[in-house]
C-alpha cells in the first residue's frame, strides 16, 4: 500500500463537478447524478449518498466516500497502520460474495487522480443507524454478535495489515476531564503487559453500532471498513462493548459478550482488550477530546474492567 498524498478536503464539503463527472463516467456514457446528500460520518471521511441514473433509466443508489485532511482525521489515522483507500479496497474484496452484509466496490480513485481527493464509489446498503428500544436489545445484541462471527470466519486475514493499537502508550495521560485519574494510570499499567496470545483473524477494527445499518429490526449492513486488519477477534468485541457501555451501561456490554459466546459456542475474552479499547480514545489533542459528560461513564466501565484484570 502506498501512503496518501496530502489532500485538502475539509469534512462536509460536497463533491465538486470534476468528482461527479468521474462518478457518471464510472456508470457509463449518458449517466447522470440526480441527487447528492451528505451522510453522517467520522472526521476522516466525507460520505455522500448519490442517486445516479444510467442512460437506460436505471437508478443506482451509491455512496461516494472521500478521504479528508490529515489534520481533521483522528491522530492514529495516518500512522504506521495506513488508513487508506487501498486498505478498504482490500477489505471489500475479501467481503465480496460472502454472507457479511457489506458494501460492494463500484469504482475507486485511490490516488485522487480524477476526484478532488482519494475516493471510493460503493453500493449503498438499505437501512438506518440502530435505534433499538429496551425491549429490542436482546435480539439486537444477538444480531450484532452473529454478524461479527461471520466477519471473523472470512478467509484471507493474512492479506490485511496487522492490528496495531491506536494508542502506542508513548503518552500516558488521562482524559482532560478525568475525575479519577488513578483509574487511567492503572489502565496504562494493564495495557503495558504482554497482549494475550490469540490467532489472527480478519477483523473490522472499528466494530461499533454506529457502523451498522438496520431495517425493520434486522441488521442490513456493516460499513466503514477502512481500518480492517488481521488481528485478535477480541479487538472487535472490545470495541463494540465500549460503545454499548457508553450508550446503555456496562450491563449491556456484558450482555453482548454473552450473546457472542452464545453464537460462537464460547469465546475466552480477556478484559485486557477492553482496557485497550478505552485507551484507544487517548491521547487527546485539540481536535479530539473525550466529551466531558462521557468521562464518568467510561470511568465507571473502566473501574469494572480493572476489577477483572
Amino acid at each position: 500500500m502506498t501512503h496518501l498524498p496530502a489532500p485538502c478536503l475539509p469534512t462536509g464539503v460536497p463533491p465538486g463537478h470534476t468528482t461527479l463527472r468521474w462518478v457518471e463516467e464510472c456508470l457509463g456514457k449518458g449517466a447522470e447524478v440526480r441527487m447528492v446528500r451528505p451522510l453522517a460520518g467520522g472526521s476522516a471521511h466525507a460520505n455522500h449518498a448519490l442517486l445516479v441514473e444510467s442512460r437506460s433509466g436505471e437508478a443506482h443508489h451509491l455512496v461516494l466516500r472521500r478521504w479528508t485532511t490529515r489534520e481533521a482525521a483522528p491522530r492514529h489515522c495516518y500512522g504506521d497502520a495506513e488508513f487508506s483507500p487501498e486498505r478498504e479496497i482490500a477489505a471489500l474484496a475479501l467481503l465480496a460474495g460472502c454472507k457479511v452484509p457489506a458494501p460492494s466496490l463500484v469504482a475507486a480513485d485511490p490516488s485522487g487522480a480524477y476526484c478532488d481527493v482519494p475516493a471510493l464509489l460503493l453500493t449503498r446498503l438499505r437501512g438506518h443507524p440502530p435505534r433499538p428500544s429496551p425491549d429490542d436489545l436482546p435480539e439486537y445484541l444477538i444480531q450484532l454478535a452473529a454478524a461479527l462471527l461471520s466477519v471473523h470466519e472470512l478467509n484471507g486475514a493474512s492479506t490485511m495489515p496487522p492490528y496495531v493499537p491506536h494508542n502506542r502508550l508513548d503518552v500516558r495521560l488521562p482524559p482532560k476531564h478525568a475525575l479519577r485519574p488513578d483509574l487511567w494510570e492503572r489502565a496504562f499499567e494493564v495495557a503495558a503487559r504482554p497482549a494475550p496470545e490469540a490467532p489472527a483473524r480478519f477483523i473490522h477494527r472499528d466494530y461499533d453500532a454506529d457502523n451498522t445499518l438496520w431495517s425493520y429490526g434486522g441488521l442490513t449492513g456493516i460499513v466503514d471498513w477502512s481500518d480492517a486488519s488481521s488481528g485478535p477477534i477480541s479487538v472487535d468485541i472490545a470495541c463494540m462493548r465500549r460503545g454499548l457501555a457508553l450508550r446503555y451501561g456496562a450491563s449491556v456490554a456484558d450482555r453482548f459478550l454473552c450473546s457472542f459466546d452464545q453464537v460462537s459456542g464460547g469465546h475466552a475474552h480477556d478484559p485486557y482488550w477492553d482496557v485497550r479499547a478505552l485507551l484507544d480514545l487517548l491521547p487527546e489533542d485539540d481536535a479530539r477530546l473525550v466529551d466531558e459528560p462521557q468521562v464518568p461513564l467510561y470511568e465507571d466501565y473502566l473501574d469494572r474492567l480493572l476489577a477483572q484484570c
